[in-house]
């Protein structure tokens, strides 16, 4: 009998220095989201602004620029999609949104992500295309890989799965759009269903 007490008590430890060392109230559903806004923003970009037998995209073009609005609106509408439903979910948990944690959890985050996004800009203002999509998905999947010892631990396979994607679409350059998709749209939802199915629904 005490024997099993003294395993409960370490697995409660273990548990709260889990808790105090990570962020945990990420929220699947804004997951879901990210994936749906991704999935929107590429329909809009693919039947009205990327060319089909018109000149390629340059970087000064309007098309171009508007593709970027698109990439930028929706890193916004995820970014804020995810704080206020892991603010919710932080609250509903007792559980603090901003700590020592979170900022950890952001630098790790945003250093590859930062460091992937003006390295993507070198490259198109050098009229390197064909390997943004790859490069995307890539610094993304590095970025979540970084970031991932300070939240859920599922998250490591979303940057995993992220990674792989780029390196075949770095293979395959003419389908990068497409790639695109899978790895920020369909991706997405599905990591953000089986986090909010398995745990936030329990």
């Amino acid at each position: 009998m005490e024997s099993k007490k003294y395993l409960e008590d370490i697995s409660q430890i273990k548990d709260m220095m889990n808790r105090s060392s990570r962020f945990i109230s990420l929220s699947g559903l804004s997951g879901i989201l990210a994936g749906l806004y991704a999935i929107t923003g590429a329909a809009v970009a693919y039947f009205y602004l990327i060319p089909q037998r018109e000149a390629p995209l340059t970087v000064h073009s309007w098309n171009f620029k508007m593709i970027v609005g698109i990439l930028l609106t929706v890193a916004v509408l995820s970014s804020v999609t995810a704080y206020l439903l892991s603010a919710k979910k932080a609250k509903k948990n007792n559980e603090k949104v901003w700590d020592e944690t979170t900022r950890r959890l952001l630098v790790n985050f945003l250093v590859p992500l930062l460091t992937g996004g003006i390295y993507i800009l070198i490259k198109l203002n050098s009229q390197h295309y064909g390997l943004t999509a790859s490069l995307m998905l890539i610094f993304y999947g590095l970025a979540l890989v970084n970031a991932s010892k300070y939240t859920i631990g599922k998250v490591r396979y979303l940057g995993y799965l992220q990674i792989a994607l780029g390196l075949v679409c770095a293979a395959f350059p003419g389908y990068g759009f497409w790639f695109w998709v899978l790895g920020f749209g369909l991706l997405h939802i599905i990591y953000g269903s089986l986090i909010y199915f398995k745990e936030e629904k329990q």
